[in-house]
């Protein structure tokens, strides 16, 4: 695709990074019709991550989608390697969020960033026995 048929990708990448500063630093939201301040700061913080990964796709892979399909990545085994190692460094952070750091975080952190962790690992799982023991003949 085209450079000037890319999908615009500074917008989402803005106001995500907007929407994880308020619920990281500033902490506003409103009770919503649910009437719990801390449900909506977690809504606004889970899109911002949204907003971010949305960003990150269309910059990475100058096309709109959520999925990197797996003839999208260059180098395969490079990349799946260091998916593995992001995944194994998001669930140790996000143990520690949920333990030691507790008390200093929104209670679901440390659950949510070892959710996102543990699909990076099946992500770079997938692409290693892709590649690798369950590649079929050529």
């Amino acid at each position: 695709m085209a450079e000037q048929d890319a999908p615009e990708w500074k917008v989402h990448a803005a106001v995500g990074a907007l929407l994880l500063l308020d619920t990281l630093a500033l902490g506003y939201a409103p009770a919503g019709p649910w009437d719990s301040a801390s449900f909506s700061l977690g809504v606004i913080g889970l899109t911002g991550l949204g907003l971010l990964y949305v960003a990150w796709y269309r910059y990475t892979f100058k096309r709109r989608g959520l999925i990197p399909w797996l003839d999208l990545w260059q180098n395969p085994a490079r990349s799946s390697s260091q998916t593995i190692v992001a995944g194994v460094t998001t669930v140790a952070v996000g143990w520690v969020m949920g333990n030691p750091l507790q008390a200093h975080v929104p209670d679901p952190s440390g659950l949510i960033l070892i959710l996102i962790g543990l699909l990076m690992l099946i992500n770079g799982a997938y692409v290693k026995l892709s590649i690798g023991a369950l590649a079929g003949p050529e």
